[in-house]
């Protein structure tokens, strides 16, 4: 096991029957040893992760609820206090993207769906568990934004939004407990997860962004590695790093360049987006 502040933590992690969210679970049980209670609300996909721990399997606890309503998160927390569970270390993750489009062409159910789950779902989450949180002697809270929330990208209007939103509400929380709470933001480009799942791809365009994602393992391992240094901000994959580095340095110019070069590459994917 390795030496560091999260050997042996009690860690909550939301979206974490799958993707990202399991796989930064498995490598915070088998690299530090700790106890890992996971948020989600496929019952099944989660048992079937769950057995791929083997040995491990009983430092992988669940509850099955939806992120994005307050009252959930209320229900959660009285579970935890009741079982005497105290947390040290909560990442929020839970999250998705709609489709490339233009923002006239989402409906207010989506909308409503992906700032409740995006964005609203942390406050839920933080605000809710953070007595609880606040109890641990290294207390940490880590949110998993996008590179997203940090230039604007054509056709992802809402998502964007939703991503920009955790981003000044992790920099803000960061200020309000400084030196008192490690809190972390996460902000990757694209990773082989389901995150496109509910875009309409073909098969050689799917083939083709597989090769330009990373790989889910490598990326929680890069999340991991960040977390156990307690750094407050993770820029992630060539084009997360790109889109955080030109966006910084010339904000008003990058959107424009991601919309000519994702209109040159004449995906489908993109059409609604650029046409």
């Amino acid at each position: 096991m390795k030496k560091s502040w999260l050997n042996g933590k009690k860690v909550v992690i939301s979206g974490a029957s799958g993707g990202l969210g399991f796989a930064m679970a498995k490598l915070l049980i088998e690299e530090y040893g700790c106890s890992v209670l996971g948020i989600a609300r496929n019952e099944k996909k989660i048992l079937n992760a769950i057995e791929t721990l083997g040995d491990n399997k009983d430092k992988f606890t669940y509850q099955l609820f939806d992120v994005s309503k307050k009252e959930n998160w209320t229900a959660f927390n009285e579970y935890l206090e009741t079982n005497g569970i105290n947390i040290d270390l909560l990442i929020n993750n839970a999250g998705f993207m709609l489709p490339f489009s233009k923002f006239e062409n989402y409906t207010e159910q989506e909308i409503d769906e992906i700032i409740n789950t995006n964005f609203v779902s942390n406050v839920y989450s933080i605000k809710t568990l953070l007595p609880n949180i606040k109890r641990s002697k290294t207390p940490a809270i880590v949110n998993i934004a996008s590179a997203a929330g940090l230039c604007a990208v054509v056709g992802e209007s809402m998502y964007c939004a939703t991503k920009f939103a955790v981003h000044g509400l992790t920099e803000t929380l960061q200020q309000d407990y400084r030196k008192k709470i490690y809190i972390g933001g996460v902000y990757p480009g694209f990773i082989k997860t389901d995150i496109l799942c509910r875009q309409t791809v073909n098969d050689k365009e799917s083939k083709l962004i597989n090769r330009l994602m990373m790989p889910v393992n490598k990326a929680a391992k890069k999340i991991v590695r960040r977390i156990h240094k307690r750094k407050k901000r993770t820029v992630m994959g060539f084009d997360g790093r790109s889109m955080g580095f030109f966006g910084r340095l010339f904000p008003k110019l990058t959107p424009t360049l991601i919309t000519k070069v994702l209109k040159i590459s004449k995906l489908e994917l993109f059409n609604d987006a650029t046409d």
